[in-house]
């Protein structure tokens, strides 16, 4: 995801372990990115206890947070209608769950209200920073007492936003080493090392470090459901994906001038595509014989200022699978499809060409239409990677 502000680029990541036996995790983490209003959502939230039950209350809070925020509703207010609609249990006693929100705009403004999850971390040239910090009473009667205590700053590049279920700080509860738990001290002094030690760590690799290092002080097996997220601002890195050969021959000189003045990685999806511009440039392809294949696709091919060239369709259609399925237990390995989906996870600002031009070869009316027609594969590509992942897309059909 990126914002209006062209300085940064904004990496979200999220990592979290669940109580070993537990078929469901009582944390859950929802997002939303409206691009009319450049503004960007994350929601946090902790259900009471473990398992089932807790990832209804949480998942439940989690969505209603989110909607409440869209619409621009005060924190206090709809505070007071989550805890309003959460079911009681049948002891009579309260259910609840714990929340946090982080809302980003387009100038940079970011503001995060939380209720009863840990302290959330900015971190800000190798300290933590406080930023504006005040609290807002919850209303309702039935509330009194409860606050929810909020933090505002305006972002600079790299700076470091860490959110975090119970489970983080409280892991190593009761050994020897962390008696009273891990501790936000500890957390904060952790991750300041690791980016001391890293000055351009990823949001990923940050976020599963802690996470890691939690199940670790558990001695391997996490009593409480542990989540952790990072939001990292950073300079941008720019990619472009390349597909199908522009619908006029005429445009191949224009199209290729194109691909030519893009800074950045670039890579080739089609055989046709990769000939013309090889054409174009006066490049030779070389085809990989010695490929490890084992989707079954033909062999990538080597070419003058591109990362690599693959098949079109087909390894397209195997990036949106993985892509579709992809979570943090996801090892990619190196077949072409996850070979493109490590490198479209690892750029921000991410241009993709789609030329228009039938491939006859692919028109089977047995295949779906997703497979039959490049375009459809890859918005559902684009979809994926700025919902889910948060990159910003450029689609230029030609």
């Amino acid at each position: 995801m990126t914002t209006t502000n062209p300085d940064y680029h904004v990496e979200i990541e999220f990592q979290q372990k669940r109580p070993k036996g537990e078929i469901a995790c009582g944390d859950v983490f929802q997002s939303s990115i409206i691009r009319e209003e450049g503004r960007t959502i994350l929601v946090l939230s902790d259900g009471i206890g473990h398992g089932i039950k807790a990832s209804v209350l949480a998942t439940l809070t989690s969505t209603m947070a989110l909607k409440y925020s869209q619409l621009h509703t005060k924190p206090e207010i709809a505070a007071r209608i989550i805890m309003e609609t959460l079911p009681k249990s049948s002891d009579g006693k309260e259910s609840y769950a714990t929340f946090t929100i982080i809302e980003l705009d387009g100038e940079g403004h970011v503001r995060i209200v939380n209720y009863d999850n840990p302290g959330i971390l900015v971190l800000r040239n190798g300290v933590a920073m406080r930023g504006k910090e005040y609290n807002l009473t919850i209303e309702g009667k039935e509330n009194q007492g409860k606050v929810l205590h909020c933090k505002e700053f305006t972002a600079r590049k790299e700076d470091r936003i860490i959110f975090m279920s119970d489970g983080v700080p409280q892991s190593g509860l009761g050994n020897q080493r962390y008696p009273l738990g891990w501790g936000m001290k500890n957390i904060e002094d952790f991750a300041l090392n690791q980016i001391k030690r890293m000055p351009d760590i990823s949001a990923t690799k940050l976020a599963r470090k802690i996470v890691n290092q939690a199940v670790m002080n558990d001695q391997f097996s996490v009593k409480d459901d542990t989540s952790c997220g990072v939001m990292y601002f950073r300079e941008p890195r720019k990619f472009m994906l390349i597909t199908g050969p522009p619908f006029y021959k005429i445009k191949d000189y224009d199209f290729v001038g194109r691909i030519q003045g893009f800074y950045g990685k670039k890579i080739i999806c089609g055989g046709t595509t990769a000939e013309i511009i090889a054409r174009e440039l006066d490049l030779t392809v070389e085809i990989q014989h010695g490929n490890k294949n084992l989707d079954k696709l033909p062999p990538t091919a080597k070419m003058q200022g591109f990362e690599m060239v693959t098949e079109g369709i087909l390894t397209l259609g195997k990036v949106e699978e993985i892509l579709e399925n992809y979570d943090s237990d996801t090892r990619l390995k190196d077949s072409p499809p996850e070979e493109i989906v490590k490198l479209l996870l690892q750029h921000d600002c991410i241009d993709i060409i789609v030329g228009t031009r039938i491939n006859w070869a692919h028109q089977d009316p047995e295949q779906p239409l997703e497979l039959e027609l490049r375009k459809f594969v890859v918005k559902r590509i684009v979809k994926l990677l700025i919902h889910k992942f948060f990159k910003k897309v450029k689609i230029e059909y030609i």
